[in-house]
């Protein structure tokens, strides 16, 4: 039997326009519930106003981070790539600026998180521009160090740029070195990281520069508190992430840090900044875990009655109020928080207070992380 040959039609015009940055970007779930992009709601009702953005390129991110999940190495297209254990979906930048502006009394903290792509600096200028021609709230730039120079970092400045972040996330150069820089491909320089941070302190002044830090990639207790001390030395935010391995992430199968573990960490480091503790103000095990906060007891009470230690650190609005408070930044929506995007009640205190078991030893705790349990609500 003969077949006759099928005829495929002839495609005219242009291929379809790559949707990369600045034209296209994606924004945090949280941000597109508020941007009204996507339905949903949180299972709490709160303010959220903090808009998180990230810019988008086919080629993805040239870094490849153990415990990230848009390392270069991990599996799949970047598209199709988690960040933070959730979804980012991807939209146009200036209808985006469209809802900052329609929704801008509800804003209170603009972020740009730049990626490692030799376009993510003159990418983040141009989205730079575009928001502040448009909208007034306090931005942020969540910075790639290898991309970017001192003149870079005025330059963000003077196109209107409020705080620099720097993800330096491991704690220790060793720990950097194992997770960030000996990898299979794209590996970071902790010196270049450091360097950003002192020029980014110069340009912006006190206070206008964050570090983040990410508690369970190997690190003692005692690295994460003496680099809390320093950096409070500076004049620097530590803001705390907690680590959730990603599918598929080369630290795929490495274990959350234990709920006590984490809420004494962010108990420690809003004691570093906002009461002045130093390393001999607390007590360590001798594998340099937080086992107590000292003997001012009044203090430490007190800290833990407010329940601000145990929210999201993040940058603040126009007038020192949370602003940027990243729902679902270190737990994921089925899950109870890790931290809070809002001042905790007193039963979420009295939780707090149970996973904190201060003056118990780590190890004594019962080896069952509460927080791995799904809520019995989900948000979606």
């Amino acid at each position: 039997m003969t077949q006759t040959p099928v005829s495929l039609p002839l495609l005219t015009g242009p291929p379809p326009a790559a949707q990369n940055s600045p034209d296209w970007v994606r924004i945090s779930m949280a941000s597109a519930y508020a941007l009204r992009f996507r339905s949903g709601r949180f299972t709490r009702d709160f303010d959220f106003g903090g808009i998180n953005l990230l810019l988008n390129y086919d080629e993805g991110c040239m870094s490849d981070c153990g415990y990230c999940g848009l390392a270069r190495s991990r599996a799949g297209t970047y598209t199709d790539k988690s960040f933070i254990r959730v979804e980012w979906p991807l939209v146009n930048t200036d209808e985006l600026i469209d809802r900052m502006a329609r929704f801008e009394d509800k804003l209170t903290r603009l972020c740009i998180s730049m990626v490692t792509h030799g376009h993510a600096y003159r990418d983040t200028c141009e989205i730079t521009r575009r928001i502040a021609e448009r909208v007034s709230t306090p931005l942020s730039i969540l910075v790639a160090p290898p991309t970017l120079t001192l003149e870079r970092l005025e330059e963000f400045k003077r196109l209107g740029v409020d705080m620099i972040g720097i993800g330096l996330d491991a704690v220790t150069e060793d720990l950097f070195r194992s997770i960030r820089t000996d990898v299979p491909k794209g590996g970071l320089k902790w010196t270049k990281y450091w360097e950003i941070v002192q020029e980014a302190r110069a340009v912006f002044g006190p206070w206008k520069v964050n570090v983040h830090t990410l508690v369970g990639l190997g690190e003692t207790d005692a690295d994460m508190v003496e680099l809390f001390c320093m950096l409070r030395d500076k004049q620097i935010f530590s803001y705390l992430f907690c680590f959730n391995p990603e599918p598929d992430s080369r630290m795929a199968e490495d274990p959350k840090s234990p709920i006590t573990r984490w809420r004494r960490v962010q108990l420690a480091r809003h004691l570093v900044e906002e009461s002045g503790y130093g390393m001999d103000d607390f007590t360590f095990d001798d594998d340099g875990n937080l086992v107590d906060m000292g003997p001012d007891t009044t203090t430490v009470t007190a800290a833990i009655d407010t329940g601000i230690p145990f929210m999201t650190n993040g940058c603040p609005g126009e007038n020192g109020e949370p602003g940027c408070t990243r729902p679902y930044g270190s737990y994921r929506p089925s899950e109870p928080f890790r931290d809070f995007p809002f001042q905790p009640n007193e039963d979420d205190l009295t939780e707090v207070r149970d996973q904190l078991a201060l003056g118990v030893p780590l190890q004594h705790r019962v080896k069952i992380d509460t927080t791995s349990r799904p809520n019995d609500s989900k948000e979606y």
